[in-house]
């Protein structure tokens, strides 16, 4: 694929490792790459008793890229991190990005010396290389090193652009390409030290293969054909024989798809047909020890040009090209359900180093005083105290956990706190901010302007308004995300109306009425498996369960009179309900999905609030009695009632186990 670039100079790669910071690599062993292969075979049956497993993928969406890319290659750091080389921007033209990668989001690592795309690359003896690939004006030849002591260190035997690679060992072979006039049927071995040569020919040169290594052996499958067409051949190469084998077809032919492994399962990932704009969300399993291909999930949508590398037990999958052009997101690709405990970050006292240096304080908003409180949560007395903007609604963690902010609804503006001195900063003007929540990958704070009727998208860090949804109901207040973070579920508090919203498109995509006439859906909480919204509704007396997926409502839990704050224990086995007119907490399974206990707060209104990070006190503002409540969630007993401002509300205890905050009074994942 032609881009605009300028073009490298030899000098230019060999000063490759200026812009690059340097990395921790693992170290392989090796072998010897092996002769050309004799004569295309097909593999024999496996054994008649095959050991029957799970080959099915689960993915989830877990972030996402600070720019679009596709064609780009994606090389495993270590168990969590990966490379990211250059590709194809969102207006078609090379980049010479260089980006660390994981299952949280991306950050710059510096830059190549020319922007380059469609190229291969491999991590060899402690290394990155990058073979290849193109610049807008030709196909290149030379193998470059990344890091430290990066620079040309090899060549190609012929210059080439549109291929693949993988590693066995201390080798890399790259599979097949195009090298602007033809295309190729090689299998190149190359290692640190040696030259570059063909181990094999393909039945059929080809451009765009999946290509992958597992169990020890290199599999090619699917591809750009000479004629036009996409293959549905899958292959497989062994070294040590210098066998070369068809073991199987795909479903369909396909070609742009990407490739890793997990164990001794290849996986073909996304891909598309023949034509221009036919990607396809096919997850397909190539298992090594049985020789069967099977199909193994979805995407969560079609997707071809997307670089993959496997992470641990998982494989994420980096941008792409959709129907609707080229993507930033980052998957995960796992062999279980993608979700078994969105909470599993949150345990107790499981605190990032974002939060280490913060006190051990709880802010308390008061809505009718225009102040914050301060409590020391060990002491537990206020031992501070300033005043905000008006109506101060909820004090809010920000995404990396390293501000929190106080959402002055009236006064169009939110305080920032520093969590290291409790102090607070200078204000900062943000429309009707009566709720504030931020995406899963970080990008965007969603201000909830509940009396304007809008989901405003703004800048995580200076709140400069992105883009401004306008939803069709009355009283938006709380929300909580689906587990893959594609979507959000919002309640209505004054129209009685749920809504989904399509988090990466900013769009209303369903409205629900909840059941019966006068409802007021209050906090929003996802159950630990992702399978549930629970749905704290004041007039219902209980908790509305909701299937996000599919927008329906699958069940009712009664728990109190004027039910409105949700809060997970630390375990993630208990939900706390908040039953602001009767003054009692229901103690839910969610497991059982049954209300196991009550605990009272003589005329209490227990309110908002959250757990400490121990896991042993719940915290809850008394709206309507200006006081704070510290609860014994061992025995449900009341270990402190300590009186703050007038109209007490979206209090903050804070530090939080957690990778990132949500929003809200502290929604960690």
């Amino acid at each position: 694929m032609a881009a605009k670039a300028r073009k490298p100079s030899i000098a230019s790669w060999l000063l490759f490792a200026a812009g690059v910071a340097a990395f921790a690599w693992l170290v392989f062993g090796g072998k010897k790459p092996s002769s050309p292969s004799p004569p295309l075979a097909a593999r024999p049956r496996a054994a008649a008793v095959e050991h029957r497993r799970s080959l099915h993928l689960f993915a989830r969406r877990v972030g996402s890229l600070a720019d679009p890319v596709q064609d780009g290659p994606a090389v495993a750091l270590d168990r969590s991190r990966a490379l990211l080389l250059g590709g194809l921007t969102a207006s078609d033209t090379s980049t010479d990005a260089v980006r660390v990668v994981s299952a949280t989001g991306s950050r710059p690592a510096g830059r190549l010396p020319t922007p380059v795309h469609d190229s291969a690359a491999a991590r060899l003896g402690g290394s990155v290389y990058l073979f290849g690939g193109g610049d807008g004006v030709r196909q290149l030849v030379e193998i470059v090193r990344i890091g430290r002591s990066g620079g040309v260190v090899g060549r190609l035997p012929a210059p080439s652009s549109d291929q693949a690679a993988a590693t066995i060992g201390g080798t890399a072979y790259v599979v097949g390409g195009y090298t602007g006039t033809r295309w190729l049927d090689t299998i190149v071995a190359w290692r640190p030290g040696g030259n570059a040569r063909i181990v094999a020919r393909l039945p059929s040169p080809v451009r765009y293969a999946a290509v992958t290594a597992a169990g020890g052996k290199l599999v090619v499958a699917g591809g750009s054909l000479p004629g036009g067409g996409a293959s549905d051949a899958v292959l497989e190469y062994t070294p040590s024989t210098g066998r070369l084998t068809r073991i199987g077809r795909l479903p369909a032919r396909t070609t742009h798809a990407a490739a890793a492994n997990l164990g001794n399962v290849a996986y073909v990932i996304g891909g598309r047909g023949a034509t221009v704009g036919t990607p396809t969300a096919r997850l397909v399993a190539i298992d090594l020890a049985s020789g069967r291909v099977r199909p193994a999930g979805r995407l969560p949508a079609p997707l071809s040009d997307a670089a993959a590398t496997t992470l641990g037990h998982s494989i994420l999958v980096v941008g792409g090209k959709s129907a609707r052009g080229t993507q930033g997101s980052l998957l995960e690709l796992a062999g279980h359900p993608a979700i078994q405990n969105v909470y599993a970050a949150d345990g107790a006292n499981v605190l990032r180093r974002a939060v280490r240096a913060a006190l051990a304080r709880v802010y308390v908003p008061n809505s009718d005083s225009n102040t914050v409180d301060v409590i020391d949560s060990r002491k537990r007395r206020v031992v501070g105290h300033f005043s905000v903007g008006a109506l101060p609604q909820h004090v809010t963690p920000s995404w990396d956990l390293k501000t929190l902010y106080v959402l002055n609804d009236e006064g169009n503006s939110i305080t920032p706190i520093n969590p290291r001195t409790a102090k607070p900063g200078r204000p900062i003007s943000v429309d009707d901010p009566y709720n504030m929540y931020f995406t899963p990958d970080g990008r965007f704070a969603i201000v909830v302007a509940e009396r304007l009727h809008r989901l405003d998208f703004r800048d995580p860090h200076t709140f400069r308004l992105r883009r401004s949804l306008d939803v069709p109901c009355r009283g938006v207040d709380h929300m909580d995300f689906s587990a893959d973070g594609t979507y959000l579920i919002a309640s209505c508090e004054f129209s009685g109306q749920m809504i989904k919203v399509d988090v990466a498109r900013k769009e209303v995509v369903g409205t629900i009425a909840l059941p019966g006439s006068g409802g007021m859906p209050q906090d929003v909480k996802l159950s630990p498996d992702g399978r549930v919204f629970y749905v704290a509704d004041m007039h219902a007396g209980g908790l509305w369960e909701l299937d996000g997926d599919s927008l329906q409502v699958i069940g009712f839990l009664a728990t109190g009179s004027g039910v409105h704050g949700l809060y997970p224990s630390r375990d993630a086995k208990l939900l706390y309900a908040t039953n602001r007119s009767e003054g009692t907490i229901s103690v839910i399974s969610f497991r059982t999905r049954k209300v196991l206990s009550k605990w009272s707060i003589p005329g209490g209104s227990p309110d908002m609030g959250n757990v400490s990070a121990d896991g042993k006190v719940l915290w809850l503002s008394g709206r309507y009695n200006s006081e704070v409540y510290a609860i014994s969630t061992r025995t449900g007993r009341l270990l402190a009632r300590i009186r703050v401002g007038r109209g007490p509300h979206g209090l903050c205890v804070w530090p939080q186990p957690g990778r990132y905050s949500l929003g809200h009074t502290g929604i960690l994942r």
